[in-house]
């Protein structure tokens, strides 16, 4: 399919605005690669937008299980971001299983059950966010095994950042990834979050959230000054985190309103940390 390359990256530039930018700093001859790879990420992520209901959703991502795992080769051949990703399985020799598991965790998406814990949200982030670090980095080069660590550290972190953005959004449809247990230690109550009511509880519980994220850039920072050099254009997005945790972190800051980092500097931010690459996530 010719034009299935340029719809993954005409995907990519509307959908998920950042990765398309970060992704500018990398090799040409690998874009269309990680740009199968985050069209991909970006099927996956809407199905709840798309689908609206359990199960049509629950069916749109069976359909995608299927592909991965090597049925259905008609349907994803006329596909055009089914035929990228398969295409780029083969090229770079990815896994399937954490793309299985990627789909998998998205299942959680579909439904208004609270995320139970901060081990279960570090577990969805480790298998959604991360795996889009650690394929990045693989398709960036195929020896970069050994950076798992640091995208697991990457992709908490700006999966948690991402939830705290959307955090509005997903309020209005009565979904919670804020973990529960973080919640009911500080007293802050789902249904005043659904209310949309900001109390001091759900204060406090969101900036143990944000210190979190902090704790996983710092550990990520540490782990970018050893990493293999090829490999650090796949981790320009996490320099994004933390001009989004000082917008959070200001006096009067609303979760019920948008973080408002203003495109361009999002696009300087990310100019910024490709002329430093190994101090990405640093302060």
């Amino acid at each position: 399919m010719p034009d299935a390359s340029a719809h993954c990256e005409d995907l990519v530039r509307q959908a998920d605005k950042d990765r398309f930018l970060a992704m500018l700093f990398a090799p040409a001859t690998r874009r269309p690669g990680l740009f199968a790879l985050y069209a991909f990420n970006t099927e996956i992520a809407r199905v709840r937008s798309v689908a609206r209901e359990p199960m049509p959703g629950e069916i749109r991502l069976q359909w995608w299980r299927e592909v991965i795992d090597g049925g259905r080769a008609e349907e994803a051949r006329a596909h055009p971001v089914a035929a990228s990703l398969m295409d780029t399985i083969e090229s770079y020799r990815l896994p399937v299983q954490p793309l299985l598991d990627l789909v998998d965790a998205h299942a959680f998406d579909l439904y208004d059950d609270p995320m139970p814990s901060l081990v279960h949200a570090e577990a969805y982030a480790a298998n959604t966010s991360a795996v889009l670090f650690d394929f990045a980095a693989r398709i960036l080069d195929g020896a970069a095994a050994s950076t798992g660590k640091l995208a697991r550290h990457a992709g908490i972190a700006y999966a948690f950042a991402e939830q705290l953005q959307l955090f509005a959004r997903h309020a209005a449809r009565r979904q919670l990834f804020i973990p529960l247990d973080i919640l009911q230690r500080y007293g802050a109550n789902p249904e005043d979050i659904f209310a949309g009511k900001v109390t001091p509880e759900l204060r406090a519980a969101l900036a143990e959230i944000r210190l979190h994220i902090r704790g996983h850039l710092a550990a990520a920072n540490d782990l970018l000054a050893t990493a293999p050099a090829a490999v650090l254009p796949a981790f320009l997005p996490v320099a994004l985190v933390r001009p989004s945790l000082k917008q959070m972190e200001r006096r009067g800051y609303d979760p019920f309103s948008a973080v408002e980092v203003p495109q361009w500097r999002r696009q300087w931010t990310l100019w910024r940390a490709a002329r430093r690459l190994r101090a990405i996530a640093a302060r």
